[in-house]
């Protein structure tokens, strides 16, 4: 087995410019599978969360809003960043807001080091400014505008003009770190993951780097740059550095060796700010860079990146007051390939929702346990020494590779793939219990020894699964471990060591069982 290690892991601070959609909740699942995973596994797991709550495009939103930036964020946090995290079951060890004060001195601290060993200079700036992105576009960005915005430059990802910005900044000089980002892309060809997001950084670094403005005087709602306080801090170059000022950069030197270096979880429009940007920061600094940047795809509604300027934008709670926490959590880890684009319809998620869930899992745990109920008075039966036949053989070989796959494909960010490994042992055993025929053999007194191996093999099976599919459907899976008894043998079922789910014989014979409560219930709903 993998021996424990360190597992830090993050999700990008979010704008608090407006309420989440659900292509914010899908990153939060993503890594909050991961950090399930590795944290029942014995892993040392940090999972660190939060917001960005500086910059222009924050200033402007709280001002059309009549409060102050902070008001706003702070309402914002409150009332629906935060509560977005229980929405979706997340187990975020840190809550990061780029306003705590721990934060801000941090990126002080970090911007005067930098200053201090001559990394940073002061010059003017001319470029066109993408409020949206908060970022001077490169020309790979900028498109002709079309309709309202014909004869003006535009955002091609935002689709909305430009600005025109001349300023007096401090710059970093990332052009001296082109040489060294290309050796760690080359060293460390999983750095950047998947391949085709490390295809595209390497290429936009080979064509040449440019020194970063790091500072802006048209506003002023930032961190002040500490040895010039007319100037605030470029809200990426601020944003950026929350990854290790949450985890005491500058204030606590021990906590900081434990859990840096971080693995980070972005969307691909954000991966050249995470692969580019801040591994050159973390050099300049003299910090180790990244375990690993992995950049995954857009969800698309109706073909389109998810957007609540373009009103496409779905709160998650839409989806969870009707299916739940653990179907938002399985349909949207299981449906799409991570690292790729997807597609959201709420046809594709009711039926996954009634077929795999309902139908494939739910109902393949309720037969089980009422059959254990029906025919063993509520308890694990005991199969004879001996009696396994081939068929008890290819389900306990095939838990155990499930869980040796499943494992795998975590470590290398593949949730999707993990999920389908781990379902290879749910269709498994439904057709199992299908072939097997539990039913006919309780009519039979002689076959009473085959009815137990049976039904212990399904419901060792079911231990398995509630271990496997703890981190991906927490609700469903602790109600099951309850329900299998598992939890007063065993214990808890976050303290199960999840890479030895497939070790077979874990769940005692004789032990007391409790009705299982409908895990999925069947839900009628209409087209969306």
């Amino acid at each position: 087995m993998p021996e424990r290690q360190q597992f830090f892991l993050t999700t990008p601070i979010f704008y608090v410019n407006d309420a989440p959609h659900i292509g914010h909740a899908y990153t939060e699942v993503a890594a909050d599978v991961l950090a399930r995973w590795h944290r029942q596994a014995g892993d040392d797991t940090w999972f660190l969360t939060g917001t960005d709550e500086h910059g222009q495009k924050i200033l402007r939103t709280a001002t059309a809003n009549g409060v102050a930036p902070k008001e706003w964020a702070d309402r914002l946090v409150e009332s629906a960043w935060k509560p977005l995290l229980d929405t979706i079951d997340i187990s975020n060890d840190d809550f990061i807001r780029t306003t705590d004060a721990r934060h801000e001195e941090g990126v002080a601290k970090f911007l005067q080091k930098l200053y201090d060993d001559g990394h940073v200079y002061a010059g003017e700036f001319e470029a066109l400014y993408c409020v949206g992105c908060e970022e001077f576009k490169p020309k790979s960005e900028i498109v002709d505008g079309e309709g309202a915005f014909e004869g003006e430059k535009v955002c091609a990802i935002h689709s909305k003009p430009l600005e025109l910005l001349q300023e007096k900044n401090y710059f970093f000089k990332m052009s001296a770190f082109q040489d060294r980002l290309l050796a760690l892309y080359e060293e460390r060809p999983d750095f950047v993951q998947p391949a085709s997001a490390r295809n595209e950084v390497v290429a936009f670094v080979q064509q040449g780097l440019e020194d970063l403005s790091i500072s802006r005087t048209s506003f002023d709602w930032g961190i002040p740059i500490p040895w010039d306080s007319s100037h605030v801090t470029y809200v990426w170059f601020d944003a950026l550095l929350n990854y290790v000022t949450a985890t005491g950069y500058g204030s606590n030197a021990e906590e900081f060796a434990r859990r840096w270096p971080a693995n980070h979880i972005v969307g691909k429009d954000i991966l050249r700010f995470h692969a580019v940007i801040w591994p050159a920061m973390l050099m300049a600094a003299g910090l180790e860079v990244p375990e690993h940047v992995f950049a995954h795809g857009w969800l698309l509604v109706g073909g389109e990146k998810m957007s609540k300027s373009k009103l496409t934008g779905i709160a998650p709670n839409e989806i969870t007051d009707t299916f739940g926490s653990d179907a938002f959590r399985y349909y949207f880890m299981r449906a799409i390939s991570f690292g790729h684009d997807g597609s959201f319809s709420w046809e594709d998620l009711s039926a996954r929702y009634q077929a795999e869930l309902a139908n494939g899992f739910g109902n393949l745990a309720s037969r089980v346990l009422a059959m254990n109920a029906k025919y063993f008075d509520g308890v694990v039966p005991e199969a004879s020494a001996g009696a396994e036949q081939p068929a008890d053989i290819a389900i306990r070989e095939l838990a155990e590779s499930v869980a040796r796959r499943a494992d795998e494909k975590i470590d290398a960010f593949a949730i999707h793939e993990a999920i389908a490994a781990i379902w290879e042992l749910v269709d498994a055993l439904n057709g199992y219990v299908q072939e097997q025929q539990p039913w006919s053999l309780a009519k039979d007194p002689e076959q009473r020894p085959r009815l137990a191996a049976v039904l212990y093999t399904a419901t060792e099976g079911l231990r398995a699964l509630a271990e496997l599919l703890s981190p991906v459907i927490p609700v469903a899976a602790a109600k099951l471990w309850t329900a299998l008894g598992a939890e007063a043998v065993l214990g808890a079922l976050a303290d199960q060591p999840i890479r030895e789910a497939g070790s077979w014989g874990r769940l005692p014979a004789g032990t007391a069982q409790q009705r299982l409560d409908v895990l999925f219930p069947r839900i009628e709903t209409e087209s969306k």
